[in-house]
This record gives structure tokens, sequence and C-alpha cells, in this order.
């Protein structure tokens, strides 16, 4: 356990992330009046993703005598991707249920408003069953990636 403890630790600090991120969306109306400029602003959030990967890797290359190799940093972000996308359903849940429980509504009445998506089509794309769904399956491949990308940054063998 005290192996992975590291990427635990890292994987909460990236949902509660998430969290925070979807109520700075809420607080500053992206659920609501300015809903039409969500689908833009909600993509930020990757560079705070980035960063969390970024500070998690560099404190296990740290932790590691400031050294670390692209596959010990990429296998240690694949950890961390994997427990945020067990976390992924909770994280959902709260963002939808309890910090903007209006949202749906929200988004399908705009969508439908502006003719994006017919009443059916909106009410079965933007629903809690479809958003994780949806985001078990983005979380892995952009955690793979993002893994990826971060380890190749923050990898370091020692020069002796």
């Amino acid at each position: 356990m005290k192996n992975i403890a590291h990427e635990i630790k890292w994987a909460i600090i990236f949902i509660v992330a998430g969290l925070a991120w979807m109520l700075l969306e809420k607080l500053s109306g992206l659920h609501d009046e300015h809903i039409d400029k969500h689908p833009i602003i909600t993509n930020v959030f990757m560079i705070v993703a980035i960063a969390v990967y970024w500070f998690a890797l560099s404190a296990k290359r740290k932790a590691n005598g400031g050294t670390i190799t692209f596959k010990k940093a990429f296998v240690s972000g694949l950890l961390m991707t994997l427990f945020i996308t067990i976390l992924t359903p909770l994280w959902q849940y709260v963002s939808v249920e309890v910090i903007s429980p209006d949202y749906f509504k929200n988004v399908t009445d705009y969508s439908v408003a502006q003719k994006l998506m017919t009443a059916e089509e909106a009410a079965a794309y933007f629903n809690l069953r479809n958003y994780i769904f949806s985001s078990l399956m983005f979380a892995p491949v952009t955690g793979i990636v993002t893994s990826a990308l971060v380890a190749l940054i923050v990898s370091r063998k020692k020069l002796v």
C-alpha cells in the first residue's frame, strides 16, 4: 500500500481540484447565465490537470533523490490515472447533484433553444448516467497521454 500511497494522494488532490473547478464554473455563471461559454472555458481545466500531474511526478522524482526514469514516472502517472478513473463517478455525482443540480436542465434548455439538439436528444445526452460513462472513457485516455508527456518532462537519470 505504501508503494501506491503517493499516487492515491495525488489522485485525491486531482479530484478535489476538479470539484473546486466545478464550483468555480458554477459561481461564475458557466452553468446558467453564461452557459454558452461553458464548452470553451471548461477546457481550461486541462491546464489544472496537467499541473497536478506535473506536481505529482515532480514530487515522486524529489522523493527518489532527484532522479526518476521515464518508466517509473510514467507508471506513477498511470497509477494516478487508474485511481482518478475509479473516483470519476463520485466526482461527476458531486458535481451535478451537489454543486450544480440545475446544470443538466440548463444545458438541455440551452441546447434545444439554440437548435443544437432536439429535446429528446438533449435529454439522452445531458444526464448523470451518460456523463459518468463519458468520463469513464475520457479519464483513462487523457490520463495516459498526460502521464506520458509529463513523464518525459520530469524524468531525469543520474549523470554519473
